[in-house]
């Protein structure tokens, strides 16, 4: 049996991902689920979870910001790995969405 090295896959990010630790709350074809971001660039992130998407399906990441209020971010699931996590690639980000991913990312700088 041959085993696709995933590192190689087209989808890889090429930006410089940003190691983080955000619990979060994201939404695919099997409901609203809890999990938490491992890593995000500017162009997408890693959700560490255990419910099962598959590659090509869109999802939304809900991020908390303050005082209960979440960030809804688009994304396509490039990557899974079965009750591991999913790599999203960030899709139909506003300039104001586009601007907190920014501005999360300088954080982390």
């Amino acid at each position: 049996m041959i085993k696709e090295d995933r590192r190689k896959n087209q989808d890889r990010r090429a930006v410089r991902r940003y190691a983080v630790n955000i619990e979060v709350e994201w939404e695919g074809l099997i409901g609203r689920q809890k999990g938490s971001i491992s890593d995000i660039s500017s162009l997408g992130c890693f959700v560490l979870c255990s419910g099962e998407v598959e590659n090509g399906e869109t999802v939304k990441i809900y991020i908390p910001i303050a005082d209960g209020m979440k960030i809804e971010l688009w994304g396509e699931v490039v990557n899974h790995v079965l009750e591991i996590g999913f790599g999203a690639r960030f899709i139909e980000l506003n300039e104001a969405q586009k601007d907190f991913v920014e501005k999360l990312i300088v954080s982390l700088s």
